[in-house]
């Protein structure tokens, strides 16, 4: 099957300014500015009965699984249904041998404008700790989905994201982004506090000030920016960047997965460990991963002098 359809060959979709209505808790925001924590979409968006596989496209090709946001006329802001698929599909993934790296991108021109909580369940009066607790069974839940995918996780952005949405790009393991795309830490735009892991991606990110920059300010900032700041590992054209995109992951998807698996387990927690136990725990999954048929194989290429020709086992 062939990936998901390249952002730029979709029907021009809403672009930031677009008459897309969010809200804060208890507030109403100004239409045109991009989600954060919940939305509104404009009128004809679809609905909560629209069919939830055809707003979260799914292929898989070559060992890579896409997976596709698909609601440009709302910039991609993701509806409650839409997260349950997002966490379903990247645990299918890491349980799935056949899939050896994953792709998330979106079509239209935004990437994921937040968060659209229109179609969640209804809780009723709010009381104390209804919030944290929404955002642990929610935002927090979809980024530690792509935190600990078992399998590498690329972005491909493709346009706005912001709120969750930039946060959803950068728990990916690899982000490319388009040359149009841009990232916005829009909560304290609504004097909101950021959630959905951002006060803990983006300081082991960029470190603290920059972070707080970020965060204190809400600035966009243009892709070749996130670069310069390490948000960003590649900004390529942006009809390059499925291309580009497919490249990366068709190259993961042919390398030693079990290995990629512990090593972005063991970097993802490194920042959050002291060295002793850093120490231990590379031993440890060197241990593990030397029981691997990949690990045999490419000792053994290494010995015959030959390209190993690894299989994900």
């Amino acid at each position: 099957m062939t990936p998901s359809p390249s952002p730029r060959s979709d029907p021009p979709a809403a672009g930031p300014d677009s008459p897309v209505t969010s809200v804060g808790p208890g507030e109403l925001s100004k239409p045109g500015e991009p989600v954060d924590g919940t939305a509104r979409p404009r009128p004809g968006a679809p609905g909560p009965a629209d069919s939830v596989p055809s707003l979260v496209l799914h292929t898989t090709d070559n060992g890579v699984s896409w997976i596709t946001l698909n609601r440009p006329e709302a910039m991609n802001a993701v509806t409650w249904e839409q997260r349950e698929r997002l966490i379903g599909l990247l645990a299918d993934a890491s349980a799935d041998p056949d899939v050896r790296a994953v792709v998330l991108t979106a079509t239209g021109r935004g990437f994921c404008a937040g968060a659209d909580l229109r179609g969640s369940p209804s809780a009723g009066e709010r009381v104390a700790g209804d919030v944290a607790r929404m955002i642990r069974g929610g935002a927090q839940r979809l980024i530690t989905a792509v935190l600990d995918c078992e399998k590498p996780v690329v972005a491909a952005v493709n346009g706005t994201a912001a709120g969750i949405g930039a946060h959803l790009a950068l728990a990916c393991d690899l982000v490319l982004a388009a040359e149009s795309a841009r990232f916005i830490e829009v909560f304290v735009r609504r004097g909101l506090v950021p959630d959905g892991g951002g006060a803990y991606l983006l300081p082991r990110l960029i470190g603290p000030q920059r972070a707080k920059e970020l965060m204190f300010f809400g600035d966009a900032v243009p892709a070749a920016e996130a670069a310069r700041l390490g948000l960003v590992n590649r900004v390529v054209p942006d009809g390059e960047l499925v291309k580009t995109a497919r490249e990366w992951a068709e190259r993961l998807a042919a390398g030693p997965t079990r290995a990629l698996a512990l090593t972005k387990q063991l970097v993802n927690a490194s920042l959050d460990t002291d060295r002793g136990t850093a120490f231990t725990a590379e031993a440890t999954a060197q241990e593990i991963n030397m029981t691997t048929a990949d690990a045999q194989e490419g000792v053994s290429s290494f010995v015959e002098r030959r390209t190993p020709a690894y299989r994900g086992r």
